[in-house]
């Protein structure tokens, strides 16, 4: 698998493609974050961050805020990735046929390089 957007052009269509869990959530031992991160490199798609929210609730109705000391260990985050189409399909299908319990988003995103990598 490779991330098969041009980056040549100013701007490349491809899709943003998050994941939302909380700071603790754990699939095969290991952090969703991580296992998350794991995967997209292991497939060689492009790059993955994650952030952690210091407030937020869900489907479940929790409030988790930094704030509440019994409820601060197990924030919100999302895990992030900009991906060709292809390549978002790939790890949204891994993702579900491993079946990990998360919520995601999917939005067509404009995307490319600037500085020093872009090519004109």
């Amino acid at each position: 698998m490779s991330n098969n957007i041009s980056l040549d052009s100013p701007a490349a269509n491809g899709v943003f493609l998050r994941f939302y869990t909380h700071v603790h959530a754990k699939h095969d031992g290991l952090l969703v974050s991580e296992w998350l991160l794991g995967l997209a490199k292991r497939l060689k798609l492009g790059g993955g961050s994650v952030f952690r929210a210091t407030a937020g609730y869900g489907r479940h109705g929790v409030i988790h805020h930094e704030a509440f000391f019994e409820l601060a260990d197990d924030l919100p985050q999302k895990i992030e990735f900009l991906l060709s189409e292809q390549n978002a399909q790939t790890l949204l299908d891994q993702v579900r046929n491993a079946g990990v319990d998360l919520v995601y988003a999917w939005s067509p995103v404009n995307f490319g390089l600037l500085g020093k990598g872009q090519h004109a």
